[in-house]
């Protein structure tokens, strides 16, 4: 393998990749919009104003006659408050909420099922207004007495990766911005995390990993208007150091999210060789490993504080040698970075082995003396399959069975 890609080292250089990137980008969001979200307007014509913007909120509070300071009440009755009801919107008038509950709905999608392992991890099949299903984990750390919400941002998956459960699920659609955020709203329902606390106090639901069904970069702009959503101050004030996006690395979208949400990033890196990634990682054969790591460099919100993280799935004699775990260490050699070794989780189907916790250890050890840190994943949630990469909707596989 050559040598890992330098940054940028000309305009010339910067000019070409920022054009090549906005061709790309385009392409990209053009498809996306194929697999669009269903209308946000329910049967009885009723508008959901959840995953709206302030600016149209403010829009459509201008349509049925009121001044834009409405804005403000409802954003923090609903991002803050957790309300779902206008008549328990005590600073709103009577005769206003009565107006707003003929108009709007404040929804939330259903939980059609709802499993908690053995080890506390809640795993939530959400159903959303069209009948279409994916799943949410809340992987709590008790050591610290917080944990962190997986959320889906697709139903389906359309990059098949072959160590993945999720991936053996073809793409239905993008979630909207509404159904993004209301996986989150619906987890705080359960654990009754309502209202959102003040500055920086711990909650058990302290964090978000774009981690779940889908390839968050393919529905980039319905998962920037949902971050966005949840970073407002005035809302659920979630900061942008606890949110993390993981990426199998769809390169011209790396740069526009460091630019615009500035949010952490992941990137299921897996393999250290072209060859072996394309394999097990396909979007690798458009996007190469040299391409990922350049865009790592080039991502603004990476420092010593905010480290890239390379997601690293320990497949028995595929992508788990002593040589591997030397060449990785080239690779990220000048990245601010941590590694996230992951015991491969076995599903129904898979001809692959997790690596033995020797073989990982090794593997660790490499990674850390060269000063990286290296945490070996604990698995969460096997038991209800709601460990990495085992997410798959149950009511997909009944559907499909004869």
């Amino acid at each position: 393998m050559s040598s890992p890609v330098s940054s940028v080292s000309t305009p010339a250089d910067a000019d070409a990749i920022t054009a090549l990137n906005a061709e790309e980008r385009a392409r990209i969001l053009a498809k996306a919009a194929l697999f669009s979200p269903p209308s946000p307007v329910t049967a009885d014509g009723r508008r959901d104003i959840v995953g709206l913007s302030r600016e149209e909120l403010t829009e459509i509070l201008l349509e049925i006659g009121e001044k834009p300071f409405r804005t403000k009440q409802l954003w923090h009755w609903i991002y803050h408050q957790g309300v779902t009801d206008f008549s328990l919107m005590s600073s709103i008038a009577k005769p206003l909420q009565q107006k707003l509950a003929e108009k709007f709905i404040i929804a939330r999608p259903e939980a059609s099922a709802v499993q908690t392992s053995q080890d506390e991890t809640r795993k939530f099949l959400f159903r959303f207004r069209d009948g279409q299903e994916a799943e949410t984990v809340y992987i709590p750390d008790r050591r610290e007495d917080r944990g962190a919400v997986c959320i889906s941002s697709q139903v389906g998956c359309t990059l098949s990766c072959t160590f993945c459960h999720t991936g053996t699920q073809k793409l239905v659609r993008n979630l909207g911005a509404a159904e993004i955020v209301g996986q989150f709203m619906a987890a705080r329902d359960s654990y009754g995390e309502w209202p959102s606390p003040k500055g920086d106090t711990p909650r058990l639901l302290s964090t978000i990993v774009l981690m779940g069904m889908g390839e968050p970069l393919y529905n980039y702009e319905n998962i920037a208007k949902a971050m966005r959503i949840i970073m407002d101050g005035e809302g659920i004030g979630l900061s942008r150091r606890r949110i993390t996006l993981s990426t199998s690395g769809v390169v011209p979208l790396m740069d526009r999210c460091g630019d615009e949400l500035g949010i952490n990033l992941a990137v299921s890196l897996h393999a250290v060789r072209n060859d072996l990634r394309d394999e097990i990682v396909p979007l690798n054969r458009k996007y190469p490993i040299e391409e990922v790591l350049a865009a790592c460099r080039r991502y603004p919100a990476a420092s010593n504080a905010r480290r890239i993280t390379f997601e690293y799935i320990m497949l028995r004699g595929v992508n788990d040698s002593e040589a591997d775990a030397r060449e990785l260490v080239r690779l990220i050699a000048d990245i601010p970075a941590k590694v996230n070794l992951i015991p491969f989780n076995p599903w129904p189907g898979s001809d692959y082995r997790p690596s033995t916790r020797e073989q990982q250890n090794r593997f660790a050890e490499i990674i850390m003396n060269a000063g990286f840190a290296s945490p070996i994943r604990t698995p969460r949630g096997r038991d209800i399959l709601a460990a990495c990469g085992q997410l798959k909707t149950a009511s997909e596989r009944v559907r499909n069975t004869p």
